[in-house]
C-alpha cells in the first residue's frame, strides 16, 4: 500500500521558479498540494522584488486552480519583523495540518539553510524539488513546455532597465550579459509567470511602464482588468 500523500503548501512568488514547482509536484504521487502562500507588503499590496500586485497573485491562483494565502508583512521590514510573522504563519500551517512545505530555490545555499532552519521543530519539512538543477537546461524545459513569463524587476548593477517588462525567451537569454544566470537565481532578474502547464488559463496583462527604485527597475505588469499607469512606487522614477 503505497503511503499517504504529504499535505503540502507550496510557497508562491508568482514567478517562473515557483510555477515550475507547482508543475513537478503535480507530478508526485508523494504530495498532496493543499494551497501556496505568497508575502506581500501590506501598503503597496505588492509582492517583495517581484512587485506582483496581489491581483494578479489571485489570477494566478485562480488560474492554477489553487488556494491562495497571503501573508502580510510591513512595508520597509526588518528581518526581525519578516521572521516573527512567519513563524505566527508557520505555527498557523502547522496546527492545520500542513506536512511540508515547498520552495522553488536552486542552488543558493544560505537561503535553503534558512528556510530549513526557520522550520525546524514545527513539524512541517521543507522541500526543495529543483534544486541542484542546471539552470540552462531548466530554462530550456520550462519554455519548451510552454511557460509565458515577463521579467517584473532588474537589479541595474548586473542588467540594463530594458530588460524589465520583456518576456522570457530563448533569444533574450542570449542576450545577457556574461556571469547572469539564465534563470536569475543568482537576483539579477525576477519574473511573474501569465500562462504554463501549471495554468487551466492564460493570464492576460498589460506592461503599465517601467519604475526605477533603489536600484531596481520595475516593470508595472497590470492585469487586463486593472486601471494602467498606476505603480505602487509613486515616488520613483518612470522611465516609460
Amino acid at each position: 500500500m503505497s503511503p499517504k500523500p504529504k499535505k503540502t503548501l507550496l510557497s508562491w512568488s508568482s514567478g517562473k521558479d515557483s510555477a515550475w514547482t507547482l508543475h513537478v509536484l503535480r507530478r508526485d504521487p508523494a504530495v498532496e498540494i493543499a494551497g501556496m502562500f505568497t508575502v506581500i507588503s501590506e501598503r503597496s499590496e505588492c509582492v517583495p522584488m517581484h512587485s506582483t500586485r496581489a491581483g494578479l497573485l489571485r489570477d494566478q491562483a485562480d488560474a492554477a486552480g489553487i488556494a491562495l494565502r497571503i501573508v502580510r508583512i510591513p512595508d520597509c521590514c526588518t528581518n526581525e519583523q519578516y521572521d516573527a510573522v512567519m513563524a505566527r504563519f508557520t505555527a498557523e500551517c502547522a496546527q492545520g495540518g500542513i506536512e511540508c512545505m515547498a520552495f522553488g530555490d536552486l542552488s543558493l545555499e544560505d537561503v535553503r539553510r534558512y528556510r530549513e532552519r526557520r522550520l525546524e521543530g514545527t513539524g512541517i519539512t521543507p522541500l526543495f524539488p529543483l534544486w541542484g538543477a542546471d539552470t540552462l537546461e531548466l530554462a530550456e524545459e520550462m519554455l519548451a513546455a510552454g511557460l509565458k513569463t515577463y521579467i517584473s524587476c532588474v537589479d541595474l548593477e548586473r542588467l540594463p532597465a530594458g530588460f524589465a517588462g520583456r518576456i522570457w525567451t530563448r533569444d533574450l537569454i542570449g542576450e545577457l550579459p556574461p556571469g547572469v544566470d539564465p534563470c536569475g537565481e543568482n537576483g539579477e532578474f525576477h519574473t511573474i509567470v501569465t500562462a504554463g502547464p501549471m495554468f487551466g488559463r492564460r493570464i492576460r496583462v498589460d506592461i503599465g511602464g517601467i519604475v526605477l527604485h533603489d536600484g531596481f527597475a520595475y516593470a508595472d505588469i497590470i492585469p487586463a482588468a486593472d486601471r494602467p499607469g498606476f505603480h505602487p512606487l509613486r515616488r520613483s522614477k518612470r522611465i516609460r
